[in-house]
């Protein structure tokens, strides 16, 4: 492994390769270690130089500094923001995908491992109902999912309508969208008509139908299906109706409670998203792949390829009959970030997958449970999938901040606040299978009383 230029970089992959295979077995903890750049700047001295550290002391650095101010997100009892729980066989085929270096945009340079990412996407086809011919690609995460589906979205409505609305276009959403959707509006330079909610903050086709026989200049509306905040589905057969009858594109964010469609027991909840233009959901979230890896799927991809496919001389040579994801998303450079989600399915089987989320389903429920029965918490609304909201009666968000912060210092649990109708709440995401209901429960005893110190809580 001598180079004229790099020299021997034998030892340096054996031990970088040595690492990884330890820390895919490792156990872990949710503790919070960030440290400031100051800090990390003093510990780590100056790592980039004309010289150059060397890679046994570049990695040194790694371990002993750096990756040690990092959280582990797969570890069971981060249940803040929407953790990540892959399988050890997708982490170690990250690596395999990093090692085959293949440029994933056409077909010509990838049509192997493209074929296999199309496998896994077909699986999530078949999971919407949608016809066989549908199709997409895996980009970096929601944001860049929604982004590019409302791309497609906005120049369909441009294809229909044939010039641009004078007062600029609208996009329509309920007040619980991801922030990514307001980013990608932003983007676009196109306004939001935010959709009244019902009681829960969800949009129904009832609140859709008057925005759109109103606003003429909507050429999308984004449903949610798994809110980030409080893991609520929109009215999908209501949203469907009212986007048939005006003619508008129908764009579902299922970034995190996508996922669900696997599962039997909430399957039902999602009817309606087999009418869906477009759809996102994210493998890194609560399908159990490692970060970072949006799967972007169209209804017809015909509409995407007019949208996004690039044209240039040096592009000339493309075979645009070929399955190109450079042509159906805002990229065009990608590695095949849906590889390792393919290979742990493959591996695994979607029967293994289905029971994989309902365990997860299974453990928020038995955690809804004991919640509902203690006399101190409170759920603060009825959950569809696997997130919780949650009081404790009595605490101000100052009380809810202590808590939560000293346990993430302690490496005990991460269990975040939030808001909800204006009120300070926590929160927690299930979305890893090795989390343990009575673990949680027992973390959530130490809420008794602020002054309580959770090192006495084995957990």
């Amino acid at each position: 492994m001598t180079d004229d230029v790099w020299g021997d970089e034998y030892r340096v992959v054996r031990e970088a390769m040595d690492w990884a295979e330890a820390r895919v077995v490792r156990e872990t903890d949710p503790k919070t270690t960030a440290r400031s750049a100051e800090e990390l700047r003093e510990a780590a001295g100056q790592t980039v130089c004309a010289e150059g550290i060397g890679g046994h002391a570049a990695l040194r650095l790694f371990i002993d500094v750096l990756e040690p101010a990092t959280r582990a997100q797969d570890d069971p009892m981060n249940l803040a923001y929407v953790p990540s729980a892959p399988t050890r066989a997708s982490v170690a085929f990250d690596f395999v995908t990093s090692a085959a270096n293949v440029f994933g945009g056409v077909w010509e340079t990838g049509a192997g491992v493209i074929f296999a990412e199309n496998e896994a996407l077909a699986w999530v086809v078949q999971l919407l109902g949608w016809p066989r011919t549908a199709g997409g690609c895996f980009v970096s995460g929601g944001t860049s999912g929604n982004l590019s589906a409302l791309v497609a979205a906005r120049e369909a409505a441009l294809a229909r309508r044939g010039s641009r609305p004078a007062q600029g276009w609208q996009l329509a959403c309920a007040g619980e969208v991801h922030s990514s959707v307001r980013a990608a509006a932003r983007v676009l330079d196109v306004s939001i008509i935010e959709v009244p909610g019902d009681d829960r903050g969800r949009m129904t086709g009832a609140s859709l139908e008057p925005v759109l026989r109103s606003h003429p200049d909507v050429f999308a509306v984004v449903a949610t299906a798994g809110t980030t905040n409080a893991g609520l589905i929109d009215d999908m057969v209501g949203i469907a109706d009212s986007c048939a009858a005006h003619g508008v594109w129908m764009h579902v964010d299922g970034a995190y409670g996508g996922a669900g469609l696997a599962a039997p027991s909430v399957r039902a909840l999602f009817e309606g998203v087999e009418r869906a233009d477009s759809f996102i959901v994210d493998p890194h979230k609560w399908l159990f792949a490692p970060y970072d890896s949006c799967a972007l799927l169209y209804r017809d991809p015909a509409s995407a390829r007019a949208a996004h496919a690039q044209n240039a001389n040096y592009l000339d040579q493309i075979d645009r009959g070929s399955w190109n994801p450079a042509d159906l998303a805002v990229h065009l450079s990608r590695r095949v970030r849906g590889l390792p989600f393919w290979f742990s399915l493959a591996t695994h089987g979607t029967d293994r997958y289905a029971a994989a989320v309902e365990r997860t389903l299974d453990i928020s429920r038995t955690v809804a449970a004991a919640i509902r029965s203690s006399s101190h918490l409170e759920l603060v609304c009825e959950p569809q999938l696997s997130v919780l909201l949650f009081r404790r009666v009595g605490w101000n968000p100052e009380a809810y901040r202590e808590w939560s912060q000293r346990l993430a210092r302690e490496g005990v649990i991460l269990c975040l606040p939030t808001t909800w109708h204006g009120e300070t709440v926590l929160r927690l995401a299930f979305v890893n299978p090795a989390t343990k209901a009575e673990r949680v429960i027992k973390v959530l005893d130490t809420l008794v009383q602020p002054a309580v110190s959770s090192s006495s809580v084995v957990v």
